[in-house]
């Protein structure tokens, strides 16, 4: 036992020297050659049994200890990764075994030999069990959090929540409830007191499951909407399901001819989108609309008339009427925009070709793959109006981003808005093969708001590929990319864009629903939005214009980049953001002190400065990375409150521009978003993923994710904690908050409960929109990587139903189910 605890030693202290010394040349901490110099004498007097090694590893201890607590202060994942391998080896050195060679070793006189023997080894143990239990007591330390209290008082009795005449409070019309992307339900029956009695009602199986020649991120993305007492959903094959509200039985299904496509880089579908029927609009949208209001500007700056809203009208239910009386849009991963009856499943034939209308048309490029529809469409004024995603880094040349509305009766193309000619909004003819939109113009990928009242219909826009060579972008796509524009709902005119990134080098597209609410401030009442972002920022405009509501200035970035390109000297930044702090060496982690000394040495020979440090041929930190502070699940507001639940997370990437030159014969590339990228047509490929250790966890130290609760009148975090658990992140399901990575949205409801998945552990959880303290939890058969919903059924109980179904890219289980929640009886 002796040789292996010295053998142990003796190769943990070769790892330690040498990859200290490398660490130490870069610039980095002494402290890994040292340990690794202390650690090769220990195993040296080890293999010479002499007893004074273990006086010296118990000093090592002590020294490892104090450097510990002074880099990462006392938190528990930042010393346990510093600290538990070496308390492990220390328990293996007072093992029986290790401690009796070397009493009999000493011959001169084994009295004295048996008391140095057995004196060391107390002095190792007492030194061991002190640091290990004053380590294992850092887990009740409170760090990282935030504890308050949201105010509970309601500001606004009677808000706008962007009800039209077909929406009621029990139903869900739309991916965010109605077309204000709230993500609020005014349903009160669930609440703080009572929420410790949901039980599941219902479950049900899609059938839908990842295929052969299936893209990694294959994903579980949908929000279910819910008309009359009938659920619709779709799939990540693009099946559209009907379920019976009350018992989740199947209606009917219809399967969209969609085929395995690893060209694709995403397979999900986000939601289906609802038409009422003819005259279904109750405001914006008319033909006023366009007449009225015609500047547009950079950030915000917009002429301030706004058009004049139609009245409301009675419309049909999904329930009654004629075929195809009302419709579902099924948007599809083949380009395609599916009508159908939302009573049958039966194809509207009388929309467009047959039903389906391609989406690709008069697109400059064709490839199979590159284009298609992950978000449900928004629907207003009789239009449905589409966005795409366009794949990333893959070819310069690639299809459009162009939005277009489309008579939701007929299929007609009315309007196109194309953020490389933005202000030829006049409809292409489909049939002209003359007529082409701009080559990879920027993109909308997310889900779109509507507010018909004013007549706009807003967006948040990405980037054009490639992300990080912006050299091939003319002078109005580096205007509206990774922006929010607002369109004339009559004409798809801009009325106003607010830019979120300068020049964005880095892929932060804008990824969320602007979440549309109306905000009390000293000037009065302001009719708002509030967009989350990848970077962290919390953008508060007014809708009408654009214009600030909580304050943004421009800050310094850090410039310098290939030759060719340009950085922009500064970066917007909203008074609300949840922006980490700059990463440090100190702040590298991995779950051992081996991965963390590789950790450290990637930092230090990495290329970062901050925040929007531009990408490099050595490899650029991106952090917070592409996956965002915030991503497509957004934020939900409670509009009475006027406040706001959200998910910060905190993740770092790397991006490196590689030389095409460079780039070996057996590089596999355009497997996805991650990994490198061919950007055909250009001088740089691009590889890019998450910065992770060997061990394949990430190099900053935790926590990763976050629940936060904000003040939206104030622009105030009241209360933020740690979300999640590593009960499906280690070998043995340990429920220990951790703080991890999730994608996905929040649901708050009128009695103040907020739902949400999301998070990588397979748990629904329950918080309390007032402090965010979890209220209950309930396990799931797959990751909760969608955003939940609710409704009553026929029967007057209120239901919290989520898709769980998992996620390629962030490694929860794959699944198809759809699990109902209602109070016990």
């Amino acid at each position: 036992m002796n040789a292996i605890a010295a053998l142990l030693t003796l190769l943990s202290g070769l790892a330690l020297a040498v990859g200290g010394g490398w660490l130490l040349s870069l610039g980095g901490s002494i402290y890994y050659v040292s340990a690794g110099i202390v650690l090769l004498i220990t195993a040296f007097l080890l293999f010479k049994r002499r007893p004074f090694a273990l006086v010296l590893y118990a000093a090592f201890l002590i020294g490892t200890a104090v450097w510990a607590f002074f880099e990462s202060g006392y938190d528990w994942w930042p010393l346990a990764a510093r600290l538990g391998f070496f308390l492990i080896l220390g328990l293996i050195l007072l093992l029986p075994g290790v401690a009796r060679p070397l009493r009999s070793r000493l011959e001169s006189d084994r009295r004295m030999a048996a008391n140095e023997a057995t004196n060391s080894k107390a002095v190792l143990a007492v030194i061991t069990v002190v640091i290990a239990i004053g380590t294992l007591g850092s887990i009740a330390n409170p760090t990282h959090e935030i504890d308050g209290q949201l105010p509970d008082a309601v500001v606004s009795a009677e808000p706008d929540m962007g009800n039209n005449a077909h929406t009621g409070d029990n139903d869900w019309h739309a991916y965010g409830r109605t077309g204000y992307g709230q993500r609020y339900s005014p349903l009160d029956q669930i609440t703080p007191d009572n929420v410790s009695k949901l039980k599941l009602a219902w479950s049900y199986q899609t059938g839908d499951v990842k295929l052969e020649g299936d893209t990694n991120e294959f994903t579980y993305q949908a929000t279910p909407i819910k008309i009359g007492n009938t659920l619709y959903l779709c799939t990540p094959h693009n099946w559209a399901i009907a379920l019976d509200a009350d018992t989740g039985e199947k209606k009917w299904e219809y399967k969209a001819d969609v085929v395995a496509d690893g060209q694709r880089q995403h397979q999900t579908c986000r939601g289906l989108s609802y038409w009422a029927g003819d005259g279904a609009a109750t405001g914006a949208a008319a033909s006023t609309a366009g007449e009225t209001a015609t500047a547009t500007a950079d950030n915000g700056q917009a002429d301030a008339t706004s058009p004049t809203p139609a009245p409301a009208v009675p419309v049909t239910t999904a329930d009654s009427g004629a075929a195809c009386s009302t419709r579902l849009f099924l948007p599809t991963a083949t380009a395609k925009l599916i009508a159908l009856d939302p009573q049958t499943g039966e194809v509207c034939k009388d929309f467009a070709d047959n039903g389906e209308l391609d989406l690709t048309h008069n697109m400059p490029f064709k490839q199979h793959g590159y284009y298609y529809s992950t978000s449900p469409p928004v629907v207003a004024d009789g239009k449905i109006v589409v966005a795409g995603a366009v794949n990333d880094n893959y070819d310069i040349n690639s299809p459009s981003g162009v939005i277009r509305a489309y008579d939701a009766r007929t299929g007609k193309l009315l309007w196109n808005w194309d953020s490389g000619n933005p202000d030829d909004t006049a409809p292409f003819d489909p049939n002209n093969p003359d007529q082409k939109y701009t080559v990879s113009s920027p993109n909308s990928w997310s889900v779109g708001s509507v507010d018909e009242k004013l007549g706009l219909v807003y967006f948040p826009m990405g980037n054009r590929t490639p992300d990080q060579l912006g050299q091939y972008r003319n002078e109005h796509e580096e205007k509206y990319a990774s922006s929010v524009v607002a369109l004339d709902l009559n004409n798809g005119q801009a009325k106003w864009v607010h830019q979120f990134i300068h020049h964005d080098l880095w892929d932060m597209d804008s990824p969320a629903q602007p979440s549309l609410m109306d905000i009390n401030t000293a000037e009065g009442v302001v009719p708002s939005m509030v967009v989350p972002t990848k970077q962290g920022d919390i953008f508060v405009l007014d809708r009408r214009t654009g214009e600030a509501v909580l304050p943004v200035r421009e800050v310094k970035a850090p410039q310098g980049t290939i030759e060719g390109e340009h950085s922009a000297p500064t970066q917007p930044e909203s008074a609300l953001n949840f922006k980490p702090d700059p990463l440090t060496e100190g702040k590298m982690w991995g779950g051992t002190p081996f991965d963390q000394l590789w950790c450290r040495i990637q930092f230090k020979s990495l290329r970062y400065e901050g925040q929007y440090t531009p990408p490099s041929l050595q490899g650029t930190i991106v952090y917070p990375g592409n996956f965002g502070a915030f991503n497509w699940g957004g934020i939900a507001v409670d509009p009475k409150r006027q406040v706001m639940f959200g998910m910060p997370l905190q993740l770092a990437f790397v991006s490196q521009l590689v030389p095409k030159e460079e780039l070996g014969k057996d590089v596999q590339m355009n497997v996805g978003e991650q990994g490198v990228n061919s950007n055909e047509g250009a001088s740089y490929a691009v590889n890019m993923h998450p910065f992770l250790s060997p061990l394949g966890v990430p190099c900053q130290q935790p926590p990763w994710g976050f629940v936060a609760g904000v003040d939206l009148r104030t622009g105030q975090t009241a209360w933020q904690h740690k979300n999640g658990t590593i009960a499906d992140l280690s070998p043995l399901p340990l429920p220990i908050t951790m703080g991890v990575p999730g994608i996905g949205g929040p649901m708050i409801t009128g009695s103040g409960v907020v739902f949400m998945g999301a998070a990588v552990d397979d748990y629904l959880r329950a918080y309390d929109l007032t402090t965010g303290k979890v209220l209950w939890n309930a396990r799931l058969p797959a990751g909760g990587q969608a955003t939940p919903m609710t409704y009553l059924n026929s029967k007057n109980e209120q239901m919290v139903v989520l898709v769980a179904g998992g996620h390629g890219s962030v490694g929860t289980k794959l699944g198809d189910y759809v699990m109902a929640y209602k109070l016990a009886q």
